[in-house]
């Protein structure tokens, strides 16, 4: 049976700078089923869903169900849910956690935390590295397949921060996951492969093999940032940032990318269309994704 993940893995189809933009996560837990739209299909009140979903809209905070691996018992409905709270920015990365009722978050102050800002909100978390693997077969049939037996290895080797997460897009790069505090994502994704980038993220350090980018930024953005790490061999966590990608027209951009010690480079990066055509999800017809082409890295002086 063919699968997106299939396809995509058998067209080498590049995973640089396909990761979901996200500056700020908001991570509800939630047990139990979920639906296709996890936010208003789920045991979580629909209300409340579409509260969250209206409340986030345009503030740079990505709202997502989270559950431990494991079977989901349908009549599981927790009185107080674990949520994280986390920003991705280099430098400035937080996550903040707490038991809460789900009800009160579509009062938390979106705009705030998609700008980094958490103003004291709950606990800081100080445990393992957190790491989310995108396990909702509802959504896309591979992110069941592959990703369910993924986070149940993670569990059972003891990586006590492994959760499940409804959706950070990118089915066809299953498994595929992001781990918290930096924002990375990866696909394609193996158990042994996972504890690398746990061990160093531990260490603040960034594993590139598998890499989809920082969330922090949009797509152009992270494929700049990881074409420098590749040229350079640069692992510290926030030793890069971000802080310029400029639109030249026609699909391309000229992005900025650089390290605290005050070197810089220019990154040309253009969008291309990836080909021969595959289905970005299981079960739809065959397209062409958007793909980031880095075409040059240039130091500035």
């Amino acid at each position: 049976m063919s699968t997106c993940a299939t396809a995509s893995r058998r067209l080498s189809e590049p995973l640089a700078g396909t990761a979901a933009a996200a500056p700020t996560w908001l991570l509800v837990e939630q047990p139990g089923p979920w639906g296709a739209k996890a936010l208003t299909e789920s045991h979580l009140d629909p209300g409340v869903g579409r509260a969250l979903e209206a409340a986030a809209e345009g503030t740079g905070v990505r709202v997502a169900l989270i559950r431990r691996p494991g079977r989901h018992a349908d009549c599981h409905r927790p009185a107080a849910h674990r949520v994280f709270a986390a920003h991705t920015a280099p430098g400035r990365s937080w996550v903040r956690t707490a038991l809460v009722d789900p009800a009160d978050l579509a009062g938390l102050d979106f705009a705030a935390l998609g700008a980094g800002e958490h103003g004291g909100l709950w606990e800081p978390y100080e445990g393992d590295p957190l790491v989310f693997v995108c396990t909702n077969g509802k959504r896309d049939r591979c992110c069941a397949l592959l990703g369910r037996p993924l986070a149940a290895e993670l569990a059972a080797s003891g990586a006590v921060g492994a959760w499940e997460v409804t959706h950070i897009g990118g089915h066809r790069f299953a498994p595929t996951l992001f781990v918290l505090p930096y924002g990375y994502a990866y696909g394609r994704v193996t158990a042994h492969g996972v504890k690398d980038v746990l061990e160093a993220v531990r260490d603040g350090r960034i594993v590139t093999a598998g890499c989809r980018g920082r969330s922090a930024w949009e797509r152009p953005g992270q494929a700049a940032e990881l074409a420098v790490r590749e040229l350079t061999g640069e692992e510290g966590a926030d030793a890069l940032d971000v802080p310029d990608a400029e639109a030249v027209g026609d699909g391309r951009w000229s992005v900025t990318v650089t390290h605290t010690d005050g070197r810089a480079w220019r990154v040309a990066v253009a969008q291309g269309a990836t080909s021969p055509p595959r289905p970005e999800s299981c079960g739809r017809a065959p397209v062409s994704p958007a793909r980031m082409d880095v075409v040059s890295v240039s130091a500035l002086r």
